[in-house]
């Protein structure tokens, strides 16, 4: 049992104010100024500080030092307990294009990580790849490529539950895939992809309700030849991540975004990988090598071509307060509209009811941060996981 005073409590769509909130078997059972706490509560007086719903990072692939797809046991304790400290709650462990027996046992890894009860919740399973278009593959192995399956992806959500696919649209077979996807309750994500207009309509009607890294690895807007980065301006049923670490997209770039699509329909991503919170140096990505230096990961052995639609930049190397501090910036929208692009969005849009708001009934997943968003506290299922010293 939990109770917290004082802080500004602040909600997707809402701004309470300064109010209580107090938790109850991991969920929330009170909010408002006059809730007191009961007999047994763990009192925590948070005066001058802001409660927000723990942050959801649906796409990253790792974090000090460790990558999902290392598909060890203490790579997944290291992203997973690390992640508390960036406020981030949950979590999808994202994967690479990678053969899929890798892919098997980081399935393998993240079912016994969820059973261990540590760290950040991991919600399941992303694939991002390995059904990408080979020009737009960036950072992606080109070796482990392969045309849409629903079958490659249904053998690993039997061994753990996949939430989300991304693929490239244009690619054979993917408008069906899409819909055996959508059947299953996977969510269809466009990524790494030459797709048109054209194309990526069919792919909407066929069930592709999100667009991975938006802009990035995707052929860029053009006044006569409309592109997928067109079409996922103009839909209003699909939502689009943005990777806000200030490499991936430019703060005019963030700003058109936000200002076309809205509140409701964008996700603040990290696409973080193993270097994230570590120093500059040498790394490996899905195998192949990325240097980090000054904030930024580039694949070492691709030069950069200005003209080059998909650049060698590799990931990101960001933190979530990195990039949600961008965001609120860039976009000067008020907090509790920003606050939709942090979790509210992500679990609502993967069919997730309980969790993404401080509200009666929810998974009491919050963090208590300060005027520069530094998470102070994290608290996971009611329970206060990670303490700033």
């Amino acid at each position: 049992m939990l109770f917290i005073s004082g802080a500004r409590v602040v909600t997707p769509g809402r701004d309470l104010g300064v109010t209580a909130v107090r938790v109850e078997a991991g969920r929330i059972v009170a909010v408002g100024a006059d809730v007191q706490p009961a007999a047994g509560d763990r009192v925590v007086d948070a005066s001058g500080l802001t409660l927000l719903p723990g942050f959801v990072d649906i796409h990253s692939h790792g974090r000090g030092g460790a990558d999902f797809c290392d598909a060890t046991d203490e790579a997944f304790s290291k992203i997973g307990t690390g992640k508390l400290a960036d406020g981030v709650t949950s979590f999808l462990a994202t994967g690479l294009t990678r053969p899929e027996e890798e892919l098997a046992e980081m399935c393998r890894c993240t079912e016994r990580y969820k059973a261990s009860g540590e760290g950040a919740t991991c919600l399941g399973v992303h694939l991002e790849g390995p059904f990408f278009n080979g020009d737009m593959a960036g950072a992606q192995n080109p070796a482990y490529l392969k045309n849409p399956d629903a079958q490659f992806v249904k053998r690993l959500n039997a061994v753990s539950p996949v939430k989300k696919v991304s693929l490239a649209p244009e690619l054979e077979g993917a408008e069906d895939c899409i819909k055996e996807l959508v059947a299953e309750g996977i969510v269809a994500s466009g990524g790494h992809s030459s797709a048109d207009y054209a194309t990526f309509e069919r792919a909407r009607a066929s069930g592709m309700t999100h667009l991975t890294h938006f802009c990035n690895a995707m052929m860029p807007i053009h006044h006569l030849r409309p592109t997928m980065v067109t079409g996922g301006l103009l839909a209003d049923d699909v939502y689009v991540e943005i990777i806000t670490d200030g490499v991936h997209l430019s703060d005019p770039m963030i700003a058109l975004i936000a200002k076309t699509k809205g509140p409701d329909r964008l996700m603040v991503i990290t696409d973080a990988m193993c270097a994230a919170g570590e120093p500059d140096g040498i790394y490996s990505l899905g195998g192949l090598r990325v240097r980090v230096e000054k904030e930024r990961a580039t694949l070492a052995d691709v030069p950069y071509d200005p003209k080059a639609v998909v650049s060698n930049v590799a990931g990101s190397v960001a933190l979530y307060p990195d990039c949600f501090r961008r965001f609120v910036r860039v976009t000067g929208w008020p907090l509790e509209e920003c606050m939709k692009a942090t979790g509210f969005n992500q679990c609502r849009s993967m069919g997730i009811a309980d969790r993404g708001e401080i509200a009666v009934g929810q998974v009491a997943d919050m963090v208590l941060v300060d005027d520069d968003f530094v998470p102070l506290k994290t608290i996971v299922g009611g329970v206060v996981k990670f303490e700033k010293e």
